[in-house]
């Protein structure tokens, strides 16, 4: 005699069951049909390796990075920037002085829309020396800036001033990169400039007090 309470159960099961067998055998059967060499879940999972390899590359440079930093620590007062957790610190010698939450590049890349040009929008890592240091510093904004706003590239240099969004204070070190002041506060901590270091107006004036131009900067 059938269990008619267990033939109700048992006739959903054997349903949805065909209907994925089905399925897997429609999905192989295109895929062959379609010449593929991997599944779908395979190159998600080739990307994914890919990407956890170039983590672990940048992590292994930025070890290094710091273990030169200590091994040869400068006289002196000197900045430390790390651009992976975003921070950066006063030191003497092996002392942190001063330490502040900061916003470092993120890392996206710009491409214009005719194809001639690519930014990659990252802070640059190694050793640098602070070049200038600026009170109530203008943004001069380049040509990235206009074309990220969908707007035309100025031909009067006029156009291109900005003034009050850098801070009241701006350390450069060198090819357009800046440590200034930011009026996204509330994004301080996390990757989001375009290179340049953004610092809160509190900690940016300590800095601009602390360092003079010749100071080292180490970035990693």
């Amino acid at each position: 005699m059938i269990d008619l309470k267990n033939k109700k159960i048992l006739i959903p099961v054997i349903v949805v069951g065909s209907l994925v067998f089905l399925f897997i055998v429609l999905l192989v059967t295109g895929h062959i049909l379609a010449g593929g060499n991997r599944f779908p879940w395979e190159e998600y999972s080739k990307k994914q390796e890919a990407e956890a390899r170039g983590l672990k590359q940048m992590a292994y440079k930025n070890k290094i990075l710091k273990k030169k930093i200590e091994k040869y620590s400068p006289r002196g007062t000197y900045l430390v920037i790390d651009s992976a957790n975003n921070v950066i610190y006063v030191k003497k010698e092996s002392k942190i002085l001063y330490q502040a939450v900061v916003s470092c590049g993120s890392g996206n890349v710009l491409q214009e829309p005719d194809g001639t040009r690519r930014w990659v929008f990252d802070t640059p890592r190694g050793e640098f020396a602070v070049q200038s240091k600026l009170k109530d510093p203008v943004w001069v904004k380049p040509d990235w800036a206009f074309i990220e706003e969908g707007k035309a590239v100025p031909k009067e240099e006029n156009e291109r001033l900005e003034p009050g969004v850098l801070g009241d204070y701006a350390l450069g070190f060198g090819d357009g990169y800046f440590i200034h002041g930011t009026l996204y506060t509330r994004m301080l901590g996390r990757n989001v400039t375009h290179g340049c270091i953004r610092v809160g107006d509190k900690d940016l004036e300590t800095l601009f007090r602390s360092v003079s131009v010749g100071t080292k900067l180490y970035i990693f």
